[in-house]
């Protein structure tokens, strides 16, 4: 497969996944009130870990391909981002052998300190003028996306996708506790 197959494959994957926690927030919301929402939500609750982990682990080898395979120089802001997920792989992988639901308080910070980091990162991909605390380089800008698939998704994106799952996933667990 072509490094463009790729970009698409993971892009694609990275828009199930951020519907995918859209749609269990919504549902995680009505399960209440709806026998519909409380059977879909349940059950997913039961996987959840394992689920996160998979997206934790599938987030880190998609970075390790394009930087290794596809050659693309992460940046500052790539690595900030690296440095929240790669953990999260390792993290989740032992609390999901060890079925530790106590994960979520250690591995839902970590997420959301890469979600901050890549949601402002996908903004000064769109916005270079919002990059104002010099934390780009000049030789791999932190402003200039690798590419771009269907319009706005980049690697930012992708990875704010994964960390917007994994919190989506590790709060229902939290319900269920």
């Amino acid at each position: 497969m072509s490094v463009e197959s790729f970009q698409t494959f993971f892009a694609v994957l990275a828009l199930l996944v951020l519907a995918g926690a859209v749609i269990l927030v919504v549902l995680s919301l009505l399960r209440r009130r709806s026998a519909f929402a409380a059977s879909v939500v349940e059950p997913f609750a039961n996987a959840a870990l394992p689920l996160a982990w998979l997206v934790a682990l599938g987030s880190t080898a998609g970075s390790l391909y394009f930087s290794e395979v596809a050659d693309y120089i992460p940046c500052t802001l790539c690595w900030y981002q690296r440095i929240a997920m790669y953990p999260l792989a390792l993290i989740l992988g032992i609390a999901t052998f060890r079925r530790d639901r106590a994960v979520r308080w250690y591995a839902i910070p970590l997420a959301s300190v890469g979600a901050l980091i890549s949601t402002y990162h996908w903004l000064i991909e769109r916005y270079p003028d919002l990059e104002a605390g010099g934390t780009c380089s000049a030789v791999v800008p932190c402003t200039v996306p690798w590419f771009t698939e269907f319009g706005f998704v980049t690697l930012a994106f992708m990875a704010f996708s994964g960390f917007v799952f994994i919190i989506v996933s590790l709060s229902l667990r939290t319900q269920e506790a």
